[in-house]
């Protein structure tokens, strides 16, 4: 088969399916979402050939332009995964099925106020910042509650969970066990909220051992991202 987008795919589909199994989980209840960053929109069409349906982007402008020149492809579902600046709120939200990283109340707020008129709700996740930098995307721990309740209150929006990225310096396990503990603090408060988007193409193991019900993998699926200057 050598090594073709369609190898790829079904190599970490695989991948998926033992680590599902291995943790006593269904491999259906977990989404791939492939992260197509850098690489053309006819990448987008090839991965639609083969049955992938739920793709990521983390930058507004190009999710803006592949969602516009894949438009014929109506059963996509467009992830947004990077950090979000509030006046991008209204490209992202009319791009974009999920926002995986609202980790502020003015992001929250902006995407509120850029729903138009008959929109239908917008799903989101919260993202939280497991590290100490305040500086990385994510709202701190002991500020989640809080942000969880303010997004719960913009009527526009759908709280589906959290959304987290493993520290480089940390055991991906250890970092994806407190995921797990701060999403069943998001499902106290909102019992609906059961999306844990988090793992990667190098933790996505540990990712589902500790829970995730999203993965967000790029370059172990879509190959070397194409010279980007």
């Amino acid at each position: 088969m050598g090594d073709t987008l369609a190898s790829r795919l079904a190599s970490i589909d695989a991948r998926i399916a033992e680590a599902a199994k291995a943790a006593g989980r269904d491999a259906n209840d977990i989404t791939r979402i492939v992260v197509t960053k850098f690489h053309p929109a006819s990448l987008v069409r090839e991965l639609h050939a083969l049955g992938v349906r739920e793709v990521g982007e983390n930058r507004q402008q190009e999710l803006t332009t592949k969602r516009e020149e894949t438009s014929e492809l109506a059963d996509l579902v467009w992830h947004f995964i990077g950090q979000a600046q509030t006046n991008k709120a209204r490209a992202i939200r009319d791009a974009a099925s999920a926002v995986h990283t609202v980790d502020r109340a003015r992001l929250a707020d902006a995407l509120q106020r850029a729903a138009g008129e008959g929109d239908a709700a917008l799903d989101v996740l919260v993202q939280i910042n497991l590290t100490d930098d305040p500086g990385r995307g994510g709202v701190a721990p002991e500020g989640l509650e809080t942000l969880v309740e303010h997004v719960l209150g913009c009527d526009t929006l759908r709280l589906r969970g959290v959304m987290a990225v493993a520290p480089l310096d940390e055991d991906p396990a250890a970092a994806f066990a407190r995921v797990a503990e701060y999403a069943a603090r998001v499902r106290r408060i909102e019992p609906a909220a059961s999306w844990i988007s988090a793992g990667m193409t190098g933790d996505f193991v540990e990712a589902i051992a500790a829970g995730a019900t999203h993965l967000r993998i790029g370059s172990a699926i879509t190959g070397p991202r194409p010279l980007h200057g």
